[in-house]
């Protein structure tokens, strides 16, 4: 018996000793192989990236995996209890890999025939998903058991667990338990069920074949062995037990949640963000993009260009359905088909797809998008007479019949429960705002919805401007010897160009011409025929230059003497940042979108650091509204062409500071053209009556005197402009078509609606102007109304209205401000007007 012991130990001894040397072998034959281990300790998973306003609310989120990374203390304990249970009942006794379950599956197999039970630890599939790969090999498993008892030497167990649980694939490109939890519930992580942590906690085994959203009936039992597992490891009862496994199966998906949905501004930013570290950094390091819109500035930009697009739209017609779905000798669809086909359609904005079930006189019955029912009422569908043309509309509507057919589908907006026909709008708009102090954007929104055509019109759209150009041209003016009471012909111009045997004849619009006109008046009445006189009295080349001090490029300005009426084709971004130059003293700001980035731990890596007008230098004001303060944004414009390709270390991360921003028009000067812009909207008088500037819509609508502002309309109309100022806020509206070749148009009287609908031709201050005064009615809606900053270099005297002499104090007077040195001297009073010759074509641009 002896005998045979000591050939069992021996036997014993030295199968031990050749195992540990089989081990050992095996160890150093794929240790060159092994990665470095340690660099999971600093492990940076992959998150997407978040855009946010600036006052946190979510815009969008970018990248291919959805994660939300959880401190292991932020997670449920039910939830841990469900995956250890399921995955690892064994987790914080074994050192990375578990002999005693590897020993279990063994047994299972060799009885069975079938690998029915996993022998992987937690550990160890940390070590697969983040340093290998899931290929079934011997090699691959033998360096994943090395891997896992490296990882366990490295870190504590609730630190490998919490790497667990946030890396782990759980279906719809959904990565760790808190994007799971977000995906399929809509939930927080600690929002969820029993039922539902045990649906997320079944996932690992086969995510796409267990998914609740695919495969219901092979999550709920899948769900069921979680939860019998969690009952026999004693962290549920037997009755939470039968209450979850009776839950019925609850998960449908839900995107990421999105507060203020604004897709021109985050896709900005996406690219920004891209331009700066690449696009590895950007879609999965995590990173927390703060632009400069805030919801409600934001909110009311959107708004403000959809209205107003839809109300070009009523005013020229209704187009049709979007579709008939069946005709009148066909029978009716059944409501559950009609039901099906609206939810295979698309939506844009607030316009959801309905169809006509019933037609009364005054009244349809309509099925909606998303299962509501309802009826437009004759009030709603009024304005529906047909479109015909651009120029051209039917008659007024009599009765529903005329308008629809039954198995139209057609356009709705739901408001306050009301159902109302409506259309996609054919034209095109942008409507874009920023701070005149920094050039932060404070609202954009390039189109009536990002989903029927992601095209930037804001940013991308180059349009003639028109009138909206002559600002510019008035202060190149100014700085060439004219002043706000210089009397100018307005007389027409004809001229004779021998070179090309034709007479240019420019016009005003409307054609009426008023004689010797002071210059504020001539812009806020936007004389055509004016603006071509300081042209010939400047010069062409002085003034492209003057322009190139807004921004303008001069490769977009045309060197002849239309580029006084508007010929240059500029983006709205690029007017409305020009126009700032005129809201803040002279000073050329940037406009920017990102004011801030956090890395996924909330730690700053980016402070954008902008160029500052500097309204309140001492040399500038002799006067301020002290008890109003201008909305100062501490944050810059960032030149990404000098950012480096990676995301900067948060711990070693100083942002730049703001400098002056660069001056290129005197106070003085950009003074006086807020002067006229003023008149542009209120207005003045003469002889006691009182004429309008061509932007006189906005001073009855927000009745303040801190703002002001210029239309613009090109030939034919195709292109509508409004670029107004205010000292908080400078905003550029655009209407137009994105086929150049289509006007604008005009609308007929519809006798249906009378006065409740504009009618006549479209122009800057009927079609732009009130996107304009919409979004301006939100944003100042809180803001005082600011004195005038007068700069130490103007001063003020009194002047005949219709000489621009000085008063000899007759009632037909005002005040009118000066550069000091350019004030007249004199009380002629003769008649002193400046002449100019002219020159070439026929435009109609004002």
């Amino acid at each position: 018996m002896w005998k045979w012991l000591k050939r069992l130990l021996f036997v014993a001894m030295f199968f031990a000793f050749a195992g540990i040397a089989a081990i050992a072998g095996m160890y150093y034959y794929v240790k060159p192989d092994l990665p470095d281990v340690k660099s999971i300790k600093t492990v940076q998973l992959q998150t997407p990236m978040k855009v946010f306003s600036s006052d946190g609310e979510l815009i969008s989120q970018f990248g291919e995996k959805r994660r939300i990374p959880l401190e292991i203390q932020d997670i449920p304990a039910q939830m841990i209890d469900a995956f250890l249970a399921t995955e690892d009942s064994r987790y914080y006794q074994h050192p990375g890999i578990d002999p005693i379950g590897i020993v279990r599956a063994a047994i299972v197999y060799l009885s069975s025939g079938q690998a029915k039970q996993g022998a992987s630890t937690i550990t160890q599939q940390v070590a697969r998903n983040f340093f290998l790969t899931r290929e079934k090999t011997l090699i691959r498993k033998i360096k994943e058991v090395f891997i896992a008892i490296h990882i366990e030497q490295l870190l504590t167990k609730d630190e490998i667990l919490a790497l667990y649980l946030n890396k782990i694939p759980l279906g719809y490109r959904s990565y760790g338990v808190g994007a799971a939890a977000q995906v399929y519930y809509g939930k927080d992580v600690s929002e969820l069920t029993l039922a539902q942590t045990a649906v997320i906690a079944g996932l690992p085994k086969a995510p796409s074949k267990l998914n609740p959203i695919y495969s219901p009936e092979n999550a709920k039992a899948r769900r069921s062995i979680v939860l019998q597992r969690m009952l026999e490891e004693g962290h549920i009862s037997k009755a939470e037990f039968e209450q979850a496994n009776n839950a019925p199966i609850t998960a449908k998906y839900h995107g990421a949640e999105i507060a203020l949905s604004a897709p021109f501004v985050a896709e900005m930013a996406r690219q920004q963000l891209i331009e700066m570290y690449g696009e590895e950094a950007a879609y999965n390091q995590g990173l927390n993009v703060y632009t400069t819109v805030n919801f409600k500035d934001q909110q009311a930009t959107q708004q403000a260009l959809m209205d107003n697009l839809q109300a070009y739209d009523r005013r020229h017609g209704y187009r049709g359905p979007i579709e008939q779905l069946w005709q009148k000798d066909e029978a009716a669809w059944a409501m559950q088909k009609i039901y099906d086909h609206l939810d295979s359609q698309p939506y844009y904005g607030p316009l959801r797809p309905a169809v006509v079930t019933k037609i009364d006189k005054k009244e349809v019955e309509v099925l909606v998008q998303g299962g509501k029912a309802g009826i437009i009422a004759w009030e709603d569908m009024q304005w529906a007479r047909r479109f015909v043309n651009d120029k051209r509309q039917g008659p007024a509507p009599k009765k529903a019949a005329s308008i629809f057919n039954l198995g139209d589908m057609v356009w709705v907006r739901i408001e306050d429960e009301k159902i109302i026909l409506a259309q996609l709008p054919d034209a095109a708009g942008a409507l874009v705002a920023i701070n005149p102090l920094d050039g932060a954007i404070q609202g954009l929104s390039g189109g009536f919805d990002f989903k029927q055509s992601k095209f930037n019109r804001a940013t991308m759209a180059k349009r003639q401007v028109g009138s909206n150009i002559k600002p510019f041209v008035y202060s190149a003016a100014l700085e060439n010897g004219f002043t706000l009471g210089t009397l100018v012909n307005d007389s027409p111009i004809n001229h004779w160009d021998t070179g090309q045997g034709i007479a240019w004849r420019p016009k005003n619009s409307p054609a009426v011409y008023d004689g010797p006109i002071r210059v504020r008046v001539a812009l806020a009445k936007s004389k055509n025929v004016v603006s071509v006189r300081l042209l010939r009295s400047i010069g062409i080349q002085p003034l492209i230059d003057h322009l190139a001090k807004f921004g303008f490029s001069k490769k977009d300005l045309p060197e002849n003497e239309s580029i006084a009426l508007g010929t240059p084709s500029l983006t709205p971004l690029e007017v409305a940042t020009a126009y700032a130059v005129l809201a803040n003293g002279g000073y050329k700001v940037s406009p920017y979108i990102i004011a801030k980035i956090e890395d996924a731990y909330g730690n700053l890596v980016y402070q954008a650091a902008p160029d500052l007008a500097c309204i309140n230098c001492p040399d500038n004001l002799v006067q301020s509204d002290e008890n109003s303060e201008l909305d100062v944004i501490e944050t810059a414009v960032l030149d990404v062409s000098e950012q480096p390709k990676s995301v900067p270390d948060a711990s070693t991360y100083v942002p730049e500071k703001s400098k002056t921003a660069p001056q290129v028009i005197s106070s003085a000067n950009a003074f006086l053209m807020r002067e006229a812009l003023n008149s542009g909207v209120w207005g003045g008088s003469s002889h006691g009556k009182h004429w309008n500037g061509t932007g006189w819509r906005a001073a009855s609508a927000l009745k303040r005197h801190d703002i002001g502002g210029k239309t613009g309309t090109t030939n034919d109309s195709k292109d509508a402009w409004f670029s107004g100022i205010s000292p908080y806020s400078v905003a550029t509206a655009w209407v137009g078509f994105d086929n150049h070749a289509r006007t604008l148009g005009y609308a007929s009287r519809n006798a249906n609606l009378g006065n409740k609908q504009r009618s006549g031709g479209e122009f800057g201050g009927s079609t732009a102007l009130p996107a304009w005064i919409a979004f301006m009615k939100v944003y100042l809606a809180d803001k005082e109304e600011q004195d005038k900053q007068i700069p130490r270099t103007i001063t003020k005297v009194a002047i005949d209205k219709e000489t621009g002499l000085l008063s000899n104090g007759s009632g037909n007077s005002r005040t009118e401000y000066y550069e000091k040195g350019t004030e007249p001297t004199s009380y002629q009073s003769e008649l002193e007007t400046n002449f100019f010759e002219s020159g070439g074509g026929d435009d109609e641009l004002f």
